[in-house]
């Protein structure tokens, strides 16, 4: 075992020797030169719900637009959940909109029509009583029909008063409390329309941003589980430049420094922009950072490819011209 452990660190280190002298051994006049490759950051789109996949409407290779629907589970049971919610939230807003406008028409029109009855009757019967008490105490009316005139009055204006106070309540609203109590039904039933949706719309996905389709990892008609990827994307911005460089140059580099590249078949001087500098080395055999061993330290740095670059491809090598360090004051 501990043979097999020397060997691994003294293949190791002659990688690191390896990558450091492609990078330094370039002319004194030319920028150095670091050996890389193109790494591509993929979006795996899935679904947070299991089921079976109804359509799949891209194909590995395509081109797609931000927006454009990548694929669907199937979705009966969320549709008739979404319709179910729908029709309770229009029941709730038809008994609220009822409490608030108070009694129909027709009603409002009957209860109107027994008090002009009641009215006319209280109209006679103050008629008649005045007749009674201009009549009262001779031989053609007596006491007990003056009596009688005076109930018959009293009774007729208190019949117009309740029709009065019934035709009021039926053009009023419900109760306060009966109202509060709607509204909280149509708010609960909104909400739980809301949900309905969110479920039935997660049930399909859209592209996040324009990008190319690298795999499909499923077929119409298979069941997928709960955050399965179902399909593989790979947005152009999310295409960068990985190369190595040996401590010795990291001081003369910043996020933002412009670098060139090459890559085969590609036009020359491609230009790209630091955009990553990792914090710690790669690659580092002796665990003593002597002065001899840090110059065999490399640190990952990631550039992106300017607009003018042509499409690269995840795994292609690419050799990467470093500007020239500062001069030291």
């Amino acid at each position: 075992m501990g043979d097999l452990i020397v060997r691994l660190l003294d293949g190791l280190r002659a990688a690191v020797v390896a990558i450091v002298t492609a990078v330094t051994s370039v002319g004194a006049n030319q920028p150095p030169t670091a050996q890389g490759y193109v790494e591509g950051e993929f979006v795996r789109v899935a679904a947070p719900a299991s089921g079976r996949l109804e359509r799949l409407l891209v194909a590995r290779g395509d081109q797609i637009h931000e927006g454009d629907l990548l694929f669907t589970l199937e979705s009966t049971a969320e549709r008739a959940a979404r319709d179910q919610a729908a029709a309770d939230l229009r029941a709730a807003e038809a008994r609220l909109a009822d409490l608030r406008k108070g009694k129909r028409e027709p009603e409002i029109e009957v209860i109107a029509a027994q008090k002009a009855q009641a009215q006319a009757m209280r109209d006679l019967s103050a008629v008649q009583l005045r007749r009674q008490e201009q009549l009262v105490g001779t031989a053609a009316a007596s006491k007990e029909q003056l009596d009688a005139a005076h109930a018959s009055y009293e009774r007729d204006v208190a019949r117009v008063n309740e029709l009065t106070a019934r035709l009021e309540v039926a053009r009023m609203a419900a109760r306060t409390d009966e109202i509060d109590a709607a509204e909280a039904a149509v708010e609960a039933a909104t909400a739980t329309l809301a949900q309905a949706e969110w479920w039935l719309a997660e049930r399909s996905a859209k592209a996040p941003a324009a990008a190319t389709v690298t795999d499909t990892l499923y077929r119409t008609g298979e069941y997928v589980t709960a955050g399965a990827p179902i399909v593989e994307l790979l947005p152009p911005d999310n295409v960068k430049l990985r190369f190595f460089v040996p401590q010795p140059l990291l001081g003369g580099l910043q996020i933002g420094d412009p670098v060139t590249f090459e890559c085969d078949g590609c036009p020359a001087d491609l230009g790209a922009r630091i955009s990553f500098i990792a914090p710690e080395a790669e690659y580092t055999p002796p665990m003593i950072y002597s002065r001899e061993s840090r110059e065999k330290l490399v640190f990952l740095v990631e550039a992106e490819a300017g607009p003018g670059a042509p499409r690269l491809h995840p795994g292609q090598p690419v050799d990467v011209r470093l500007a020239p360090p500062p001069e030291v004051r």
